[in-house]
Order: structure tokens, then C-alpha cells, then sequence
């Protein structure tokens, strides 16, 4: 006979119980955020007996919840005016500030034709439809990271692109952590791309270092047919932080998508994309750089899911380790039965600097269908000897050296950023870490 084991349950999950369970709702959201919290309650944190989360286990790495934050004060929105993460982008900004929407540090005058840019409270006043638009683009499968999300839905924001509007100017959404204490900050993030429309998405992460707080954030992406959206995320949270994130989006016919996302941030993290290819010949770009030192975790996990025929998916992901890190890469592409004519390739690569670094490399392939072309790949190795004397041969001194060819290692990830101005800030802001190990 066999019995089924439970789970004690830890600080963590009953302290996420006890807030979010008394947070205020009414209406369909209330429905929705109690759903999420019984889901919750009753599954908890993964652990390393799930396999999704095999590598990196919250239960271990997440002990206690951080209090909620409260909402920013004059110096809190002070503070947050002084953060210069991914500055001088030429973008309309969005700012929440300890996970609270900050209208002096935001730009919603004067929007582009086309464009419709919301608070998620005032969104969900509007539209009695979002909550069933907020719950139809959900994983699969039970997911903590989101399920914690949706049942402290409150602070966020809708970003609703019209059919046809071409919207040049890049909108970027910050989320800024201020403070000494350490606090828990939720934000939901839901952007609408209409039928042939076009438009860049920024999203970045920061706060103090020395502060043990906690975010979790999810941005929910819907691509109609035709339409052209970019994604770029930048996760520069402070050195004790733990930040689980998602970004999950289904995209319709002949679309097009690209995203990157930039990780220097965090003790531990672990970013989440489930894709869903929900129409014939999309094109999608997802990639990423990690850049890691002391004995930071990152965890990068996707799920490439090609349901019709005629897509192509590219992934490139490249890794830093230095020091004493952990590094996770977790890929699968999914090929469903009818995904005819699908073109799927995935590529992780590894650079280990520190002798105590650890990667983990899990690129896989589901495949139904029988006229695709899929590959995956994955490499893990240190700096090229032969090009480190090519280097030094000539004169070039060994630091910079090994500047030059880290940073071109990683360099080729970054360039699939589209916009030149985001890619140069991109590209200045991992030259930022690449310079602090250089003076090590």
C-alpha cells in the first residue's frame, strides 16, 4: 500500500498564505486571486523533486517571506529618481516604485496614436473582460512564481497597442526597489499587441545592494496577426535580492517577436518563458545574456511551443560564470503534430571564469511532426588558451585580454537587439559588471 508523502509546509509558504490571503478584492479579480492562492496553498514552492525545478530549489533557497512593501514616500520616490538603469534609451517611461505605480516619475501625456496605457487598477474599472484576458495567457501547469503573482494582483499595468498603430517610440517599465529594509514586491505587466501593429517593450529591474528584498513580476504578451513586438528585459536587482519572474505570451499568424534579456542581478534568480506559436508562419526571436559572479544562482527556463505550421524559432543564450556561481539553462521546443514546416534552434553556451563556477545545461526537443528541421546545442568551457596568447603575443596585458574575448563571447547575444540605442545601453550596461571584474 502506498501512502502519499506531504510536505511539511515551510515559513515561507505560510507567511505567502497569511499576506496574500488578506490582501482586499472584490469582483471576477477577487475570484481569480483566490483561485491562484488555494493553488498555492495547496502545492507550495517547488522543490528538487519537481523536475522543472530540479536545479534550482525554492523551498532550499527561499526560507521566509519578506513583508509587503509599503506604498513609496516622498524619499522613496527620491531615491528612485536618482536610479539611471538604462537611461538616455529615448523611451516613454513607466515607473513602479517598491512595486507601487509612481505618476511623477511616469510619462502618459501626449500617447502615440493608437496606444492605450493603463494602471492595472484603473484597467481592470474599464474592462470587465481583463480578468478572463489576464487568466487565458497562464502556464500550462502550475507554476508558484505565477501563482504567487496572481493572488497579490493588484499593482501593474495594460498596455494595449492598436490594430495598424506603429508605435516608434520605445515604452520601458521600471521597477525600482528603494530602501534598507527587506520587502516583497508583486507587479503584473500586460501588454496587447493589435493586428499589424509595431512596438518595443523595455523592462528593467533594479534596487539597493546589502537589502535582502524579494520581487516577482510577470509580463503577459499578446501578439496578434501581422503584428511586430520586441521585448527587451534588463534584471539588474541589488546583490542580496531574490527576483522570479515570467514572461509568458502567445502569438498569432505571421507575427513576429524578439526578446532579450540582460541578468547581472540577484543572489538568486530564475526567469520563466512559456511561448506559445498559436498561428502559422511566426518568426521569433528569444535570447539572452547572464552575467555572474561571487555566488549569484540565475535561472533561465523556456518553452518554445510551435502548435501550427510554417515557424521558426531561433534561441541564443550565453552565460558568464566567475567566482563561486551557479548558472541554469533550461530549453524545450515543443513541435506539436499539425507544426508542419517548423524550423526550431536552440543554442546555450557557457563561459566559466572561476574555478567553483557551475553550469547546468538542459536543451531539449519534443517533436510530433515529420517535416521539421530542430536542433539544440549546448557548450560549457573556459577562456580560449590559444587566443589569450594570440592576445598577450601582442603586447595586450592579460585583464584586458580576457575583457576583450569575454566580452565577445557575450557580445553575440546582445547584438540581436534590434533598436541601436537599447542595444548600445545594453551593451554599456554589461560592460558596467565587465568592468568591476576586471578591477578585482
Amino acid at each position: 500500500m502506498n501512502a502519499e508523502v506531504k510536505m511539511m509546509r515551510t515559513a515561507a509558504e505560510t507567511q505567502y498564505a497569511d499576506a496574500l490571503g488578506s490582501l482586499p478584492a472584490t469582483g471576477a479579480i477577487r475570484d481569480l486571486r483566490a483561485k491562484a492562492l488555494s493553488d498555492f496553498i495547496e502545492k507550495g514552492l517547488p522543490h528538487r523533486r519537481v523536475e522543472e525545478w530540479k536545479y534550482t530549489d525554492l523551498r532550499v533557497l527561499m526560507r521566509e517571506m519578506a513583508p509587503l512593501a509599503d506604498r513609496p514616500d516622498a524619499s522613496a520616490i527620491a531615491e528612485a529618481k536618482k536610479n539611471g538603469v538604462l537611461a538616455n534609451i529615448g523611451a516613454r517611461e513607466i515607473t513602479f516604485v517598491n512595486g507601487a505605480f509612481a505618476a511623477e516619475l511616469s510619462n502618459l501625456k501626449g500617447l502615440e496614436k493608437g496606444l492605450s496605457i493603463s494602471t492595472l487598477a484603473d484597467a481592470l474599472a474599464k474592462d470587465p473582460m481583463l480578468p478572463q484576458l489576464l487568466a487565458g495567457l497562464n502556464p500550462s501547469k502550475y507554476d508558484a512564481v505565477y501563482a504567487l503573482n496572481t493572488a497579490a494582483l493588484n499593482e501593474g499595468v495594460v498596455i494595449d497597442v492598436a490594430a495598424g498603430a506603429q508605435i516608434t517610440k520605445p515604452i520601458h517599465i521600471r521597477h525600482i526597489v528603494t530602501g534598507t529594509k527587506p520587502v516583497s514586491v508583486f507587479g503584473r505587466v500586460f501588454v496587447k499587441a493589435g493586428k499589424k501593429s509595431q512596438a518595443t517593450i523595455v523592462q528593467s529591474h533594479s534596487g539597493p545592494d546589502a537589502v535582502a528584498y524579494q520581487t516577482n513580476t510577470v509580463l503577459q504578451l499578446s501578439v496578434a496577426d501581422d503584428a511586430e513586438l520586441d521585448v527587451v528585459r534588463v534584471q539588474a536587482e541589488g546583490d542580496k535580492a531574490i527576483h522570479l519572474s515570467m514572461m509568458i505570451g502567445a502569438a498569432g499568424a505571421k507575427s513576429r517577436f524578439r526578446s532579450f534579456t540582460l541578468t547581472t542581478g540577484a543572489s538568486v534568480s530564475r526567469h520563466t518563458v512559456p511561448f506559445a506559436f498559436a498561428g502559422k508562419d511566426i518568426r521569433a526571436s528569444i535570447s539572452g545574456a547572464t552575467l555572474l559572479r561571487h555566488k549569484q544562482h540565475a535561472d533561465m527556463t523556456l518553452e518554445v511551443d510551435h502548435a501550427l505550421p510554417g515557424g521558426e524559432s531561433r534561441e541564443l543564450f550565453k552565460t558568464v560564470l566567475d567566482d563561486e556561481t551557479k548558472g541554469v539553462f533550461q530549453g524545450l521546443i515543443i513541435v506539436r503534430p499539425d507544426a508542419q514546416k517548423t524550423d526550431g534552434r536552440m543554442m546555450s553556451a557557457a563561459l566559466l571564469l572561476g574555478e567553483s563556477a557551475e553550469m547546468d545545461n538542459k536543451p531539449e526537443l519534443e517533436i510530433f511532426a515529420d517535416d521539421v528541421q530542430c536542433a539544440h546545442g549546448a557548450t560549457t568551457g573556459a577562456l580560449d588558451d590559444d587566443l589569450m596568447f594570440y592576445l598577450r603575443a601582442r603586447g595586450i596585458p592579460k585583464k584586458e585580454a580576457e575583457s576583450l574575448l569575454i566580452q565577445s563571447f557575450f557580445g553575440e547575444a546582445i547584438e540581436q537587439i534590434e533598436n541601436e540605442k537599447i542595444r548600445d545601453a545594453v551593451m554599456l550596461r554589461a560592460g558596467k559588471w565587465l568592468a568591476e571584474r576586471s578591477v578585482k
